[in-house]
């Protein structure tokens, strides 16, 4: 008899029941970005125009009532300091119809900050899931040249926790061989979940020696053998959790039956 192979939910539904988006493009210009790349595929943005980013005023000004489930905003770009503004107008009509919101960020420390500051108020319908994929900087600048710090980014994550916001991380895709240092140092400060991933999206055409070394360490981090290596060790950590890339490799994830590891901060 052949078992039916479990339904697999994908993409930002794993996360939430819809999203909301105003920009068109963003400065970060991750070179793993499926937005990215669906933007210059269908020719609405270039490799160089996609780190222009575009506000839709339609969208700007429109009004959202309470949505059924989790809103997740925003997907296909970053609330950065250039966009503060628009961002958290757009936040504050969601919040004030009553909707649950998933903020996804690489985030700017002063704009998460301000956005904690202005949004206290709706703590309650506010989750944070800051991307942070790498505990080294030389690897996020050539994957993520736009994006802030790891510095700032866990100072982001520390600062949410502090004052009670619900704080999740994404660690996707994970840059590192090893990520399990990275998910040391962020545990303490997450009070939700750490979702897990690796890069789906793998150029066939380099520009350099450089860039292809880059992309050859994620093909080594993506084998079969050093998942299954970083999910036995992360089985007792009661947080983590592992996005569809990891779920479609139907490599078996035990359940948790051990305590919660803790670590100081």
């Amino acid at each position: 008899m052949v078992c039916a192979r479990k339904k697999i939910t994908l993409g930002t539904k794993e996360w939430a029941s819809s999203n909301i988006n105003l920009i068109s493009g963003c400065s970060h210009d991750c070179r793993y970005c499926y937005a990215r790349k669906m933007a210059i595929r269908f020719k609405r943005k270039t490799e160089e125009s996609w780190k222009i980013m575009e506000l839709n005023k339609k969208k700007l000004f429109q009004n959202f009532k309470k949505r059924k489930g989790r809103v997740m905003f925003p997907t296909s770009h970053d609330i950065t300091p250039e966009f503060k503004e628009e961002c958290f107008l757009v936040l504050k009509k969601l919040l004030d119809a009553g909707n649950s919101v998933l903020i996804t960020s690489k985030p700017h420390f002063y704009v998460i900050k301000e956005l904690c500051c202005n949004f206290e108020n709706f703590k309650d319908l506010i989750q944070f899931r800051f991307t942070i994929t790498s505990l080294n900087n030389n690897i996020l600048s050539f994957w993520e040249p736009g994006a802030p710090s790891f510095e700032e980014r866990l100072q982001s994550l520390k600062f949410a926790n502090s004052i009670k916001y619900k704080t999740s991380v994404s660690i996707e895709p994970f840059l590192d061989k090893d990520p399990i240092p990275l998910v040391k140092k962020l545990y303490p400060y997450v009070s939700e979940t750490i979702w897990i991933g690796k890069m789906n999206y793998l150029k066939g055409k380099y520009n350099s020696i450089e860039e292809l070394d880059f992309y050859n360490e994620i093909r080594e981090n993506c084998t079969v053998e050093n998942i299954q290596r970083i999910i036995y060790q992360l089985r007792r950590y009661k947080k983590i959790r592992y996005k569809d890339s990891i779920k479609r490799l139907d490599i078996e994830i035990p359940s948790i039956q051990a305590p919660i590891l803790k670590f100081s901060r």
